[in-house]
Protein backbone atom coordinates (compact mmCIF):
# COMPACT_ATOMS: atom_id res chain seq x y z
CA UNK A 1 0.00 0.00 0.00
CA UNK A 2 1.34 3.51 -1.09
CA UNK A 3 2.30 6.32 1.67
CA UNK A 4 0.05 9.10 1.52
CA UNK A 5 3.75 10.82 2.29
CA UNK A 6 1.37 14.31 2.18
CA UNK A 7 -0.98 13.49 4.77
CA UNK A 8 1.97 12.79 7.16
CA UNK A 9 4.01 16.04 6.01
CA UNK A 10 0.96 17.94 6.88
CA UNK A 11 0.03 16.38 10.32
CA UNK A 12 3.76 17.05 11.46
CA UNK A 13 3.17 20.56 10.33
CA UNK A 14 -0.52 21.48 12.20
CA UNK A 15 0.56 19.41 15.24
CA UNK A 16 4.11 21.48 15.89
CA UNK A 17 3.37 24.54 13.72
CA UNK A 18 6.65 24.24 12.32
CA UNK A 19 7.59 27.11 9.28
CA UNK A 20 9.80 25.39 7.32
CA UNK A 21 8.96 22.03 5.21
CA UNK A 22 9.47 18.24 6.45
CA UNK A 23 11.85 16.62 3.58
CA UNK A 24 13.60 13.45 3.19
CA UNK A 25 17.21 12.33 2.69
CA UNK A 26 18.19 9.71 0.86
CA UNK A 27 21.72 8.16 -0.46
CA UNK A 28 22.40 6.33 -3.83
CA UNK A 29 25.10 3.69 -4.53
CA UNK A 30 24.36 4.52 -8.19
CA UNK A 31 24.54 8.44 -9.55
CA UNK A 32 22.17 8.03 -12.17
CA UNK A 33 19.37 6.83 -9.91
CA UNK A 34 19.07 9.39 -7.92
CA UNK A 35 19.38 11.54 -11.42
CA UNK A 36 16.62 9.96 -12.34
CA UNK A 37 13.89 11.08 -9.46
CA UNK A 38 11.22 13.78 -11.07
CA UNK A 39 12.09 17.06 -10.79
CA UNK A 40 15.60 16.92 -9.47
CA UNK A 41 17.76 19.87 -9.40
CA UNK A 42 21.53 19.88 -9.88
CA UNK A 43 23.30 22.75 -8.21
CA UNK A 44 24.59 25.03 -10.71
CA UNK A 45 27.42 26.23 -8.15
CA UNK A 46 29.56 24.42 -5.08
CA UNK A 47 27.60 24.48 -1.82
CA UNK A 48 27.67 23.11 1.45
CA UNK A 49 25.36 20.26 2.12
CA UNK A 50 23.60 22.68 4.58
CA UNK A 51 22.63 25.19 1.93
CA UNK A 52 21.15 21.62 -0.28
CA UNK A 53 19.43 21.13 2.79
CA UNK A 54 18.06 24.81 2.67
CA UNK A 55 16.86 24.28 -0.61
CA UNK A 56 14.77 21.39 0.52
CA UNK A 57 12.85 22.79 3.78
CA UNK A 58 12.93 26.39 3.00
CA UNK A 59 12.05 26.52 -0.87
CA UNK A 60 10.21 22.93 -1.23
CA UNK A 61 12.96 21.48 -4.16
CA UNK A 62 13.92 18.55 -5.03
CA UNK A 63 17.85 18.18 -4.46
CA UNK A 64 20.27 16.01 -6.14
CA UNK A 65 24.25 16.12 -5.19
CA UNK A 66 27.41 14.51 -5.73
CA UNK A 67 31.00 14.80 -3.63
CA UNK A 68 31.49 17.31 -6.32
CA UNK A 69 29.20 19.39 -5.78
CA UNK A 70 30.22 20.24 -1.97
CA UNK A 71 32.56 22.65 -1.09
CA UNK A 72 34.79 19.95 0.79
CA UNK A 73 35.45 17.17 2.91
CA UNK A 74 33.92 18.15 6.02
CA UNK A 75 30.46 18.20 3.95
CA UNK A 76 31.06 14.95 2.20
CA UNK A 77 32.43 12.79 5.39
CA UNK A 78 29.49 13.51 7.28
CA UNK A 79 27.28 11.83 4.57
CA UNK A 80 29.85 9.13 3.39
CA UNK A 81 29.84 10.61 -0.50
CA UNK A 82 33.73 10.25 -2.24
CA UNK A 83 36.17 9.28 -0.44
CA UNK A 84 37.01 12.51 2.33
CA UNK A 85 37.91 10.47 5.42
CA UNK A 86 41.17 10.67 4.34
CA UNK A 87 44.55 11.90 6.99
CA UNK A 88 43.90 15.33 6.43
CA UNK A 89 40.24 15.22 7.20
CA UNK A 90 40.89 12.93 10.20
CA UNK A 91 43.51 15.42 11.73
CA UNK A 92 40.74 18.13 11.71
CA UNK A 93 43.93 20.93 11.00
CA UNK A 94 41.60 22.84 8.31
CA UNK A 95 39.87 23.70 11.56
CA UNK A 96 42.36 24.58 13.87
CA UNK A 97 42.76 28.20 15.00
CA UNK A 98 39.39 28.46 13.68
CA UNK A 99 37.25 26.67 15.75
CA UNK A 100 39.69 24.57 17.96
CA UNK A 101 43.01 25.91 19.72
CA UNK A 102 44.95 22.48 18.33
CA UNK A 103 45.29 19.59 16.37
CA UNK A 104 44.77 17.90 18.95
CA UNK A 105 41.52 19.37 19.85
CA UNK A 106 40.38 19.40 15.87
CA UNK A 107 41.26 15.72 15.40
CA UNK A 108 39.57 14.42 18.79
CA UNK A 109 36.47 16.64 17.47
CA UNK A 110 36.59 14.64 13.67
CA UNK A 111 36.86 11.21 15.64
CA UNK A 112 33.78 12.64 17.62
CA UNK A 113 31.41 12.85 14.47
CA UNK A 114 28.70 10.85 13.15
CA UNK A 115 29.74 9.92 9.89
CA UNK A 116 28.54 7.65 7.10
CA UNK A 117 30.98 5.11 5.86
CA UNK A 118 33.07 6.32 2.91
CA UNK A 119 32.73 4.30 -0.49
CA UNK A 120 28.94 3.03 -0.27
CA UNK A 121 27.39 6.20 -2.43
CA UNK A 122 27.61 8.15 -4.74
CA UNK A 123 24.81 10.49 -4.20
CA UNK A 124 21.78 11.46 -1.81
CA UNK A 125 18.58 13.43 -3.07
CA UNK A 126 16.25 15.77 -0.99
CA UNK A 127 12.66 16.55 -1.52
CA UNK A 128 9.73 17.48 0.63
CA UNK A 129 7.95 14.56 2.76
CA UNK A 130 5.16 15.94 0.99
CA UNK A 131 6.29 14.90 -2.72
CA UNK A 132 6.72 11.32 -2.46
CA UNK A 133 9.55 11.35 -4.45
CA UNK A 134 12.13 9.57 -2.32
CA UNK A 135 9.35 6.87 -1.81
CA UNK A 136 10.99 5.66 0.81
CA UNK A 137 13.57 8.33 1.92
CA UNK A 138 16.01 6.73 4.11
CA UNK A 139 15.35 9.38 6.88
CA UNK A 140 12.92 12.56 7.14
CA UNK A 141 13.94 15.31 9.04
CA UNK A 142 12.26 18.83 10.28
CA UNK A 143 12.99 22.09 11.82
CA UNK A 144 11.02 23.22 15.23
CA UNK A 145 11.54 25.42 18.17
CA UNK A 146 12.42 23.56 21.59
CA UNK A 147 8.91 23.47 22.77
CA UNK A 148 8.02 21.70 19.51
CA UNK A 149 10.73 19.51 19.77
CA UNK A 150 10.03 18.14 23.08
CA UNK A 151 6.46 17.80 21.98
CA UNK A 152 7.54 15.65 19.78
CA UNK A 153 9.81 13.53 21.81
CA UNK A 154 6.78 13.52 24.61
CA UNK A 155 4.77 11.52 21.56
CA UNK A 156 7.86 9.22 20.55
CA UNK A 157 7.95 8.42 24.34
CA UNK A 158 4.30 7.65 24.79
CA UNK A 159 4.41 4.25 23.74
CA UNK A 160 7.55 2.06 24.47
CA UNK A 161 9.44 4.25 26.30
CA UNK A 162 13.02 5.40 26.04
CA UNK A 163 15.45 7.58 27.57
CA UNK A 164 16.66 9.20 24.23
CA UNK A 165 21.06 10.27 24.97
CA UNK A 166 22.10 12.86 22.62
CA UNK A 167 25.19 14.71 22.22
CA UNK A 168 26.62 17.74 21.02
CA UNK A 169 29.64 17.49 18.89
CA UNK A 170 29.56 21.70 18.02
CA UNK A 171 30.66 23.14 14.74
CA UNK A 172 29.55 20.61 11.85
CA UNK A 173 26.74 19.89 14.07
CA UNK A 174 25.19 17.85 11.06
CA UNK A 175 27.17 14.90 12.17
CA UNK A 176 24.78 15.03 15.11
CA UNK A 177 21.21 15.14 13.53
CA UNK A 178 21.58 13.75 9.73
CA UNK A 179 25.16 11.93 10.43
CA UNK A 180 23.68 9.95 12.93
CA UNK A 181 20.47 9.36 11.72
CA UNK A 182 22.03 7.80 8.61
CA UNK A 183 24.23 5.98 10.54
CA UNK A 184 22.25 4.33 13.17
CA UNK A 185 19.08 4.44 11.81
CA UNK A 186 17.68 6.29 15.09
CA UNK A 187 16.13 9.66 16.08
CA UNK A 188 18.74 12.27 16.32
CA UNK A 189 17.84 15.75 17.65
CA UNK A 190 20.83 18.71 17.16
CA UNK A 191 21.06 22.29 18.03
CA UNK A 192 22.57 23.30 14.12
CA UNK A 193 25.56 24.81 14.13
CA UNK A 194 27.39 28.14 12.50
CA UNK A 195 27.55 26.80 9.21
CA UNK A 196 24.20 25.71 9.03
CA UNK A 197 22.41 28.84 10.56
CA UNK A 198 24.71 30.67 8.42
CA UNK A 199 24.87 28.96 5.04
CA UNK A 200 21.38 26.77 5.40
CA UNK A 201 19.03 29.84 6.89
CA UNK A 202 18.40 27.74 9.87
CA UNK A 203 16.80 30.21 12.19
CA UNK A 204 18.05 31.32 15.67
CA UNK A 205 15.45 29.28 17.49
CA UNK A 206 14.63 26.26 15.60
CA UNK A 207 16.35 22.95 16.21
CA UNK A 208 16.65 20.12 13.79
CA UNK A 209 15.29 16.13 14.21
CA UNK A 210 16.29 13.28 12.14
CA UNK A 211 15.20 9.86 12.12
CA UNK A 212 13.20 6.80 10.56
CA UNK A 213 10.42 7.88 8.50
CA UNK A 214 8.70 5.65 10.22
CA UNK A 215 9.01 6.59 13.51
CA UNK A 216 6.77 9.62 12.26
CA UNK A 217 3.94 7.57 12.91
CA UNK A 218 4.41 6.60 16.01
CA UNK A 219 5.31 10.07 17.04
CA UNK A 220 2.16 11.56 15.52
CA UNK A 221 0.42 8.82 17.49
CA UNK A 222 1.81 9.41 20.72
CA UNK A 223 1.18 13.21 20.08
CA UNK A 224 -2.55 12.34 19.16
CA UNK A 225 -3.13 10.75 22.58
CA UNK A 226 -1.25 13.14 24.36
CA UNK A 227 -3.68 15.86 22.49
CA UNK A 228 -6.48 13.77 24.27
CA UNK A 229 -5.00 14.55 27.71
CA UNK A 230 -4.80 18.40 27.00
CA UNK A 231 -1.42 18.56 26.04
CA UNK A 232 -0.74 20.28 22.81
CA UNK A 233 1.41 22.60 21.65
CA UNK A 234 1.89 25.38 21.28
CA UNK A 235 2.14 25.24 25.11
CA UNK A 236 -0.58 27.77 27.10
CA UNK A 237 1.31 29.51 30.02
CA UNK A 238 -0.55 29.31 33.51
CA UNK A 239 1.29 32.58 34.82
CA UNK A 240 4.53 32.20 37.12
CA UNK A 241 2.10 33.44 40.24
CA UNK A 242 -0.93 31.46 40.42
CA UNK A 243 -1.92 28.25 42.89
CA UNK A 244 -0.39 25.74 40.53
CA UNK A 245 -3.36 23.29 41.78
CA UNK A 246 -6.08 24.14 39.64
CA UNK A 247 -3.62 23.92 37.02
CA UNK A 248 -2.10 20.54 37.79
CA UNK A 249 -5.73 19.32 38.55
CA UNK A 250 -6.43 19.36 35.18
CA UNK A 251 -4.10 16.32 34.75
CA UNK A 252 -3.63 14.94 38.12
CA UNK A 253 -6.94 15.18 39.74
CA UNK A 254 -5.15 13.91 42.88
CA UNK A 255 -3.29 17.13 43.18
CA UNK A 256 -6.47 19.67 42.39
CA UNK A 257 -6.70 20.26 45.98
Amino acid sequence: MARDWAALSAELERLLKVRSIPFGMKLFADRAEMEAIPKIRRPQKIHTLDQAVGQAARLGWTVGITADDLVGAQCRAVVGLGHAKDPAWRSGRHMVGVWFETEADATEHQAAMHCVADGQYEALALAPLASGRLDPPDIALFYATPGAMMYFINGLQWSGYRKFDWGVVGESACADSWGRALKTREPSLSIPCFAERRYGGVLDDEMLMALPPDQLDQAIAGMHALAKNGFRYPFPQYGIQQDVREGMGVSYPARSA
